[in-house]
């Protein structure tokens, strides 16, 4: 019996600590775009071509960003509030993780949001696409075939011969 109790809160434990851990910005299901403002800051040749927390190299020259929470494979628009400089960039990446950032984005994109000089810069992110590609992340992938001709989707063999 002791036993059965012992196992009881250790799994309520633990359910409790993975529903508290989920990230909420990322399943925000109201319908409306996901925002935030906030401090970006941006990374470049020191950490290209290494590895992302995705897993695919990072390249200086894509356009590519580090948040959080994001699912990998989010599309995200991100805005420049000093300038109104937008671009968008899809998540590959975890960070930042210095003070209160909200995104971190590779060079290219803060060259064209014109931050890259100061280092940081005020933006507002949108979330485009929220969960997109969250198998392709995970390492899954789907084939999708598109037939014109019924039969071939139905899985029937046509006679090859009756057709000369």
């Amino acid at each position: 019996m002791i036993h059965n109790r012992k196992c009881f809160i250790f799994s309520l434990i633990i359910f409790l600590f993975v529903g508290i851990s989920q990230p909420i910005f990322a399943h925000n299901n109201s319908g409306k775009a996901k925002t935030q403002k906030g401090e970006a800051s941006w990374y470049g040749s020191r950490y290209h071509g290494r590895k992302t927390s995705s897993g695919e190299r990072y390249n200086k020259n894509d356009m590519t960003a580090a948040h959080k929470t994001l699912p990998f494979g989010t599309k995200v628009k991100v805005t420049n509030l000093d300038n109104n400089e937008s671009v968008i960039v899809r998540i590959n990446d975890r960070g930042p993780f210095v003070g209160d950032r909200i995104i971190d984005v590779s060079e290219a994109a803060a060259r064209k949001l014109e931050f890259h000089a100061q280092g940081v810069g005020n933006v507002r992110i949108e979330v485009l696409n929220p969960g997109a590609e969250l198998a392709s992340a995970a390492g899954f992938s789907f084939d999708v075939a598109s037939f014109s001709d019924f039969a071939l989707a139905s899985g029937e063999t046509p006679d090859l011969a009756s057709r000369n």
